[in-house]
C-alpha cells in the first residue's frame, strides 16, 4: 500500500523553501521519478463513502468538486480558473509516462454510500478504512472514505490529514484485481489548523488571520483541499510504482511535492496571492460545478519543476 501522509506544519514550511523556491539544481534534485508501474486510465468512477453524519449540503460540497473534475469538462463553471484547469496541470503526468496504453483518462462521478449509523464505531484503524473502501466498485474506480468530524481514525491530525493506496479485490473468486481508495477525515472539530489551514490559524508558525472558507465550511473545504492533492497522487502513483520522490512507504507526490501553496508569491505562513469572493470575502483560486469555488493545491510541474499554481 501507498500511503501519502501529510507533514506537520513545520516540516511543510522547510519542503516550501525545497521545492517552491530552490536553485534551478535543487529542482532537478527534487524531480518526481516515474517508476515505469500503471497509472490509472480510461473511465474511472469516484465512489463516495460518507462514514458518520453530514448535511447534505456538505456532501453536495464534495460531489461538485468531483463533478467539475471530469476529464477538464468545465462543467458548468463559467469563470477562470476552473477546476477542470487544475486538472490539466494532473494531467501532464500521462503526458510524460510513455505508457502504450494511451486511454485518457475519464474521472466522474460513480456512486455516494452513506453510512450514518457508525457500524465500525467512531474510532477507526487502517484495516476499517479499507474495509469502507471495499463497498464501492472493486475495479475501474477510486472509492474515497470520508470520515465525519466527531470520528477518530488512526494517525489523523498526528501525522496525516488523509491517505491514498490500493486493495486486492478477488473477481468471480478467479482472478486478483486492485482498486485505488482514498481516505479523507473533516478536522473541523479536531485539528483544523493541522489539516485545514488557511481556513483556520496553523498550529505551527505565523499565525496570520485565517483566510475566509469559500463554501463557509472550515472542516469541508478543507476536506476538498486534501481530497484534491490525494486525488492527483492516486491517479499518477495508484500502486506505488508510478510517479513520486522518496520512499515508496511515504512519497512526495504531485501535490504532496508543493505544500502549503496555492497562490504565486506564496510563503511559510502565506497561501498566496488568491481570488476573493468580493461578496463574502472568502479566498478561492478554482470555480467549479454549480457556481462553487474551492481552493485547491500548488501541482508540481515536471516539465518545468516548479509548483505551477492557478492563479
Amino acid at each position: 500500500m501507498v500511503s501519502a501522509s501529510f507533514l506537520v506544519f513545520f516540516l511543510s514550511v522547510l519542503a516550501l523553501f525545497n521545492v517552491g523556491f530552490g536553485s534551478g539544481d535543487d529542482q532537478q534534485n527534487m524531480l518526481l521519478r516515474y517508476h515505469n508501474g500503471a497509472l490509472l486510465r480510461g473511465r474511472i468512477a469516484v465512489n463516495l463513502i460518507w462514514y458518520g453524519k453530514f448535511t447534505p449540503a456538505q456532501r453536495a460540497v464534495v460531489s461538485d468538486f468531483v463533478t467539475s473534475l471530469s476529464s477538464g469538462d468545465d462543467k458548468g463553471a463559467t469563470k477562470k480558473p476552473t477546476v477542470g484547469d487544475w486538472w490539466n496541470a494532473v494531467e501532464k503526468y500521462f503526458d510524460i509516462s510513455g505508457s502504450k496504453n494511451s486511454a485518457p483518462l475519464d474521472l466522474s462521478l460513480g456512486k455516494q454510500i452513506l453510512v450514518e449509523v457508525y457500524s465500525l464505531g467512531k474510532s477507526l484503524s487502517e484495516k476499517q478504512i479499507v474495509q469502507l473502501a471495499s463497498m464501492g466498485d472493486d475495479r475501474n474506480a477510486v472509492n474515497v472514505v470520508l470520515t465525519a468530524a466527531d470520528v477518530a481514525v488512526a494517525g489523523f491530525c498526528v501525522n496525516r490529514c488523509g491517505t491514498h493506496g490500493s486493495k486486492s479485490a478477488m473477481m468471480k473468486g478467479k482472478k486478483n484485481y486492485k482498486f485505488a481508495y482514498i481516505w479523507v477525515g473533516n478536522s473541523e472539530t479536531q485539528c483544523p489548523g493541522y489539516c485545514a489551514w488557511p481556513f483556520h490559524q496553523p498550529i505551527y508558525g505565523p499565525q496570520n488571520p485565517p483566510l475566509v472558507a469559500p463554501n463557509n465550511d472550515v472542516g469541508l473545504d478543507g476536506m476538498v483541499m486534501n481530497l484534491a492533492s490525494l486525488l492527483a497522487g492516486t491517479v499518477t502513483n495508484p500502486f506505488g510504482n508510478g510517479f513520486y520522490q522518496g520512499p515508496a512507504t511515504a512519497p512526495l507526490e504531485a501535490a504532496t511535492a508543493c505544500p502549503g501553496i496555492y497562490g504565486k508569491g506564496a510563503y511559510p505562513g502565506y497561501a498566496g496571492n488568491l481570488l476573493q469572493d468580493p461578496t463574502t470575502g472568502a479566498s478561492y483560486n478554482a470555480n467549479g460545478f454549480s457556481g462553487r469555488k474551492y481552493l485547491l493545491p500548488a501541482i508540481y510541474d515536471p516539465a518545468t519543476s516548479t509548483c505551477s499554481t492557478l492563479v
